[in-house]
């Protein structure tokens, strides 16, 4: 019994995308807030801002995500390093889009 009980304990990231398996989605989380992403995107689509995410529309693979979040760090210039816009990219995805690979 106390095996499988630390078995549960252990993350799933085996449906993680390649490139977000190492994200830190602390600082992801903090960076979303910091640059005030949510706030932008309700600008641009009204209400809350979570019609940005749309997972069947144009953004449908985790690299075309993480693509997207390069785009807004260098049109916004936030300065994020590259492991900054891959920790993004992996809070949206596990939050919004929900790619496996």
């Amino acid at each position: 019994m106390a095996l499988l009980i630390a078995l549960t304990d252990v993350p799933v990231r085996a449906e993680v995308p390649a490139i977000f398996r190492d994200a830190d989605l602390a600082l992801g989380e903090q960076l979303i807030r910091q640059h005030r992403c949510t706030e932008c995107h309700a600008q641009k689509v009204g209400g809350d801002g979570s019609a940005m995410y749309r997972p069947l529309g144009r953004i449908n693979t985790a690299g075309l995500l993480r693509g997207m979040v390069e785009q807004c760090n260098a049109a916004l210039n936030l300065q994020m390093w590259p492991e900054e816009v891959t920790a993004v990219a992996a809070v949206l995805n596990r939050d919004h889009y929900r790619f496996k690979d």
